[in-house]
């Protein structure tokens, strides 16, 4: 009901009964509540990241300020040394030398702005917050007053604290009384509060509000009427349904029910691999690998293409035939069937326009909108396109069009030269927004100081994207990496994972160790990253450079049925991955079940490293899963060329139609471009050329240069295809032989 009541206009609402109109109603009041209730905590929790951000930013722009005056005391501590110390030398008063070479009073006028800079430079995070102090008030006492929080503590001090604030914002008064809650605050900030005997109202209110923020990410403290801030149980399927479900043995997972069994075993193999690696490095027997000074060093893997296999491709591209992009989601949809996937939101029809859904889908996709997208063709109204957008878009259409292109892509012979569909690999692209997006965009300088977010998206090792998903340019990938396994609905079976660095975390480790797939990143910095191991570190000699804290495995075993629910919840679907992981890594402190689950990613991690050190095949496979996927970012690129590739659009909603009309549309050109690379192959050898697969497996379907992205487009044209499928471009010599 919510979806057809997003999708429905007033003027049509006014055509259905009075029951339906006010169950249509309620059902968005009930949304619109949690939504405004979600986005005014995100909003909260935003502020007050930037009000320490701000300080921080303040305080280093004051060390640059006052740089002069530093050097200057630097200069006058230099010469009192070297005074001090020719005195010692030459057996002369100190006083004497300090007065003659650098001046007493002159030390003594130095002081007050040694003082000053002493101060500023440890001046607490906390109290660099409260200068701005007004800014806070401004929101804080409408916010708290707004919402009902809640704690699993019993007489939890921070709500007690909430409560306190509430009365004094309701109250309009500006002195707190001499007892307050202060357990919920770190020593150093209550002795800071308090510094000055009676506890200072503005530095309390800052503390307490950031301690609200820390807890409500960290699912500590959840807001009545919420549907994001909710009981970390809450997201979880009900413990009665994983208790039945383990007792029947039901759970699948990637471990033993037994905590105690699965770490027995963890614990004999992660002793003698560490054992082997050892040996093999004292021996100098690892390719690849060097040991200098008891540290490991790998040495980097290099991809090189045979020149046979680069030839092969640019004759192939020549080979291509040329198209209009609208032609070739046409012709797609044709083979699969993929635009009936976008059913009614009310009927479950499929749409009877599919040259107007189509046009949508490229509207999201080259990033034009309907309304560009209509002016830009020939045969579509932008009244069609809308009415198509309104009543078919939605994620689950969009997901169930996308896995119909990439399933069709996975059954085709040729794609499984590239692989076997088991593997895949992750990354971001980062696309810069403008106008009224960039307002509500974040700034990552990794990517420039301009604001602007992330496409996350998932490929298979056939070149079949399955997922992609927009995220903010400072988010942690790490916590998205399980998303794309699992929200989507292909007929693949991802076993291992691939991604660069910043998708790693020792969570995700566990996780993945958890619901039974290997995960493998290409993780930066290796030498400086510890073994985590059972036994003392003494047993492994030579790796005593890498050998770091051991595992707390009471922690494991005391939350073994914790970790086991978790990963239940997560293969059954309960929960989105992401929801977890950010609320287990987010905690100033972490919770209990956070703890567990570092502790058991560790152990994985450390398997995992053994084996990157051990395999050079890994390392190779590796690295040409994470080449395909940054190999494609050029084609999305190309692709999401309007308003020179910037994201306008404010809402995560509109946001995430962008996304995922760009997967659409670039899994529809990677399908297409394989189906006519295997037509030309059987043409180059139906003339007794002789290709061999090891060199097509380098042949990638990314080529754009043979499709029109751009211009006017064509809707309404007839294509009377040959058997359904177009030409090859053939040169003479080609033509002569055929």
């Amino acid at each position: 009901m919510i979806r057809e009541g997003n999708a429905t206009p007033a003027w049509l609402a006014n055509d259905f009964n009075a029951s339906r109109r006010h169950a249509l109603i309620v059902a968005q009041v009930i949304k619109l509540g949690q939504k405004l209730t979600d986005d005014a905590v995100a909003m909260f929790i935003k502020l007050m990241g930037r009000q320490f951000s701000q300080a921080n930013n303040r305080k280093k722009q004051r060390h640059m300020d006052c740089r002069p005056d530093t050097a200057k005391a630097l200069r006058m501590f230099l010469d009192t040394i070297t005074a001090l110390q020719s005195a010692n030398d030459y057996g002369r008063n100190a006083l004497e030398v300090l007065d003659q070479e650098v001046g007493w009073h002159r030390l003594l006028r130095m002081k007050p702005e040694l003082e000053s800079m002493v101060e500023d430079n440890e001046a607490s995070p906390l109290a660099l917050a409260a200068e701005q102090y007004g800014a806070v008030n401004k929101y804080a006492g409408a916010f708290l007053q707004a919402f009902s929080f809640q704690s699993a503590r019993r007489h939890d001090p921070l709500l007690a604290a909430i409560s306190l604030l509430k009365r004094l914002h309701a109250e309009s008064r500006r002195t707190l009384p001499d007892r307050v809650p202060v357990t919920h605050l770190s020593q150093a900030d209550r002795r800071l509060i308090f510094e000055r005997g009676r506890p200072d109202r503005r530095l309390y209110e800052i503390a307490t509000l950031a301690a609200l923020r820390d807890r409500l990410r960290s699912a500590d403290i959840w807001v009545d009427g919420s549907r994001s801030f909710r009981p970390i149980d809450e997201h979880l399927m009900p413990r009665s349904t994983f208790t039945t479900m383990k007792d029947e043995g039901r759970l699948g997972l990637g471990v033993q029910g037994d905590g105690v069994a699965w770490l027995t075993e963890a614990r004999q193999m992660l002793d003698f691999n560490l054992k082997h690696l050892a040996h093999r490095a004292r021996s100098g027997r690892l390719e690849g690998v060097r040991l200098e000074a008891g540290t490991l060093i790998v040495t980097p893997t290099a991809g090189e293409v045979p020149a046979a296999a680069e030839e092969l491709n640019a004759e192939i591209s020549d080979m291509y035939p040329m198209v209009d992009v609208p032609d070739l989601l046409k012709e797609v949809h044709d083979w699969t069937g993929f635009a009936d996937h976008f059913t009614h939101v009310r009927t479950g029809d499929a749409p009877r326009d599919v040259s107007a859904m189509l046009a949508g889908v490229l509207a999201d996709a080259t990033n034009l909108g309907p309304k560009r997208m209509a002016n830009a063709s020939k045969g579509i109204s932008a009244h069609q396109i809308g009415w198509m957008r309104t009543f078919h878009a939605r994620s689950e259409t969009y997901r169930a069009a996308q896995a119909c292109v990439t399933d069709a892509h996975t059954r085709h012979p040729h794609s499984r030269l590239w692989g076997n569909g088991t593997t895949s690999s992750s990354d971001g692209q980062f696309f810069r927004a403008s106008d009224r997006a960039a307002k509500r965009g974040d700034i990552n300088l990794h990517y420039g100081s301009e604001p602007g977010s992330k496409f996350y998206s998932h490929l298979s090792d056939q070149y079949g994207y399955f997922s992609i998903l927009p995220i903010s340019p400072t988010e942690n990938e790490a916590a998205y990496v399980l998303d794309g396994l699992f929200d989507q609905d292909t007929i693949l079976d991802i076993q291992e994972h691939f991604t660069d660095t910043g998708g790693a975390s020792d969570h995700v480790f566990g996780l993945f160790a958890l619901i039974g797939k290997r995960f493998a990143p290409r993780l930066r910095n290796l030498k400086d990253r510890k073994f985590h191991t059972f036994e003392k570190g003494d047993a492994y000699s030579a790796l005593s450079n890498h050998i770091g804290a051991p595992i707390d495995t009471t922690l494991i075993l005391d939350h073994w049925d914790d970790l086991l629910h978790l990963a239940a919840s997560i293969t059954t679907r309960a929960v989105v991955p992401s929801t977890i992981l950010k609320k287990l890594s987010v905690s100033s402190k972490g919770s209990q079940l956070a703890k567990a689950l570092r502790e058991l990613g560790r152990i994985e991690r450390s398997l995992f490293m053994i084996e990157w050190y051990l395999s050079p095949a890994l390392r190779r496979r590796c690295q040409a899963g994470l080449n395909k996927g940054e190999a494609a970012h050029k084609l999305k690129r190309a692709v999401f060329f309007h308003d020179r590739g910037e994201i306008r659009d404010r809402s995560f909603e509109s946001q995430a139609f962008r996304a995922s009309g760009l997967n659409l549309v670039v899994s529809a050109i990677v399908h297409w471009n394989t189906v006519y690379i295997e037509r030309a192959v059987s043409h180059l050898r139906s003339v007794r050329r002789e290709i061999p697969d090891h060199l097509l497996k380098h042949i990638s379907p990314l080529s754009w240069e043979h499709i029109n992205l751009t211009g006017i487009y064509t809707w309404d044209s007839e294509q009377h295809l040959l058997e359904g499928f177009r030409s090859l471009r053939l040169s003479a010599g080609l033509r002569r032989a055929a």
